[in-house]
């Protein structure tokens, strides 16, 4: 599982010119589901995102913060694309990406498990067209990849 951290002062998700998510102060989490992932891999995310200090402290620290400390929101926006490959290729190729059956029930799980952490969350539409419109803070962007820790 993949997950592009971006902090944001603000950001929102429009499906047919309908805001259908949205947050102030917090992280944007483009989420995008492998063939290989399983439950782990959403823990493993979860686990991850609402402690990465990534905001300002108090003192001016950069990165000394995290979600959980600043009270900040998440969303929650599906991205297969995440999986992309291009070597030797004009075409990207998602062979990489889970199916959608299985890429919404890990993802649908993620969602979950943040809200129980008392975590304001916003999603964006599983398989639809979204306008992701944000403001970055900083810019951070910053790729957590649940393969990675094997």
């Amino acid at each position: 599982m993949r997950a592009l951290v971006q902090r944001v002062a603000k950001a929102r998700v429009r499906v047919d010119e309908r805001i259908i998510g949205e947050i102030g102060h917090g992280l944007l989490l483009f989420v995008g589901v492998s063939n290989d992932d399983t439950e782990k891999d959403v823990d493993y995310i979860v686990a991850k995102v609402p402690v990465l200090r990534v905001f300002e402290g108090r003192d001016g620290q950069p990165m000394d913060r995290s979600l959980c400390d600043v009270g900040g929101s998440v969303l929650v926006v599906s991205q297969f694309t995440l999986f992309a490959k291009t070597h030797g290729q004009r075409r990207p190729s998602f062979l990489e990406a889970a199916p959608s059956e299985k890429a919404q029930e890990l993802y649908d799980k993620l969602v979950r498990q943040l809200q129980a952490m008392n975590i304001n969350v916003a999603t964006g539409k599983f398989r639809a067209m979204m306008q992701v419109e944000l403001v970055n803070d900083g810019p951070v962007t910053i790729l957590i990849d649940s393969q990675s820790k094997r």
